[in-house]
């Protein structure tokens, strides 16, 4: 039974109380033993369960981000990855299913993947790396995604910048900057994907930066596919460079180095390192702008409603103009 009061548009999650969480896990035949930890999650609510089958995470979806089949999607690509071996965390099925609907909520089970926050300086951990981002991109070639996003400039670029130009968040005496520098920003973006030429697009992680990466002591272990995408596959390497340009050229020189191992890497992506930062400057603050009446949000970022914040940002979105009028910092 759906209670559609449940879920909220403007606070999707009001109604997911720690109650509601442990009969939705109940409901779906697990055997909660009450411990239950919230944790760090915007986008989605996602918790630690514990009880006989020992420890799992629970992810709760936003309400109307993604559509059953897209999470679907999802959930096939991770399964195909966890079958090759590869360290992912893969829903598990439950009643036939791995997307439980529950009282208007969606949810998913996955195992609790133990790990540490990765040190990539550690000897030879950039080329274990290279080398497993290379099985899963070798993965993610196999077929296409039908019905999920593209890493591409009208979703990450143009339509996040008409949701900031949208948004009360920025101050009415800087839209008009703003609209100038963004505008300016998306052309040398598109200028920069026409320059590198028609390149192969692949089912990808989509976000793949520190934070979804656990290391164990078999090496990396991925989490979080929730915004796996079609795309280059320089997309889940560049968030893993770090610091002035000599570190990030070494750091390139190990990753790729075990990249090569399992996979082909056309030197081209190279000169999208910059434009695609870019897309994620402007759509990091329209994803903050757009889900502002979530209440997480304005916890979680305070300073996005200052004057100076919007400051700071559009000299930052200048700079990235600089950066990708610059000659590509990488090479092979």
């Amino acid at each position: 039974m759906i209670r559609k009061s449940a879920v909220s548009e403007l606070q999707p999650f009001n109604g997911l109380t720690p109650e509601v969480v442990l009969d939705a896990a109940a409901a779906a035949g697990l055997d909660p033993d009450g411990r239950l930890f919230a944790l760090n999650s915007y986008e989605n609510r996602v918790y630690q369960l514990h009880g006989a089958e020992g420890p799992l995470v629970l992810k709760f979806y936003r309400p109307a981000r993604w559509s059953d089949a897209q999470i679907s999607e999802e959930h096939e690509f991770t399964a195909e990855l966890a079958a090759t071996e590869l360290p992912v965390a893969a829903p598990l099925t439950l009643g036939g299913t791995t997307l439980i609907h529950y009282e208007g909520f969606r949810f998913a089970c996955f195992p609790w993947l133990r790990g540490r926050a990765p040190e990539l300086d550690a000897p030879e951990a950039r080329q274990l790396l290279g080398r497993t981002l290379a099985r899963v991109h070798q993965v993610g070639a196999r077929r296409p995604f039908e019905v999920r996003p593209r890493i591409g400039i009208e979703r990450l670029g143009w339509q996040a910048r008409s949701q900031v130009l949208a948004s009360e968040l920025l101050p009415s005496a800087l839209t008009e900057r703003y609209s100038s520098v963004s505008g300016a920003l998306l052309e040398r973006v598109q200028a920069g994907f026409a320059t590198a030429g028609n390149l192969a697009e692949i089912r990808l992680h989509g976000d793949c930066h520190l934070g979804n990466l656990l290391w164990n002591e078999h090496g990396p272990a991925f989490v979080d596919l929730d915004d796996c995408a079609m795309g280059p596959r320089v997309q889940d390497l560049w968030m893993m460079l770090s610091g002035p340009p000599p570190d990030q050229q070494r750091q390139w020189a190990e990753i790729l180095e075990g990249y090569q191992q399992f996979a082909d890497f056309d030197l081209r992506e190279l000169t999208l390192i910059e434009p695609l930062r870019a897309l994620r400057m402007l759509h990091h603050a329209a994803w903050v702008a757009h889900r502002w009446s979530d209440p997480a949000f304005p916890r979680a970022f305070p300073w996005i409603g200052e004057p100076r914040y919007w400051e700071g940002y559009l000299q930052d979105l200048l700079e990235q103009i600089e950066a990708i009028d610059d000659p590509p910092l990488l090479r092979g």
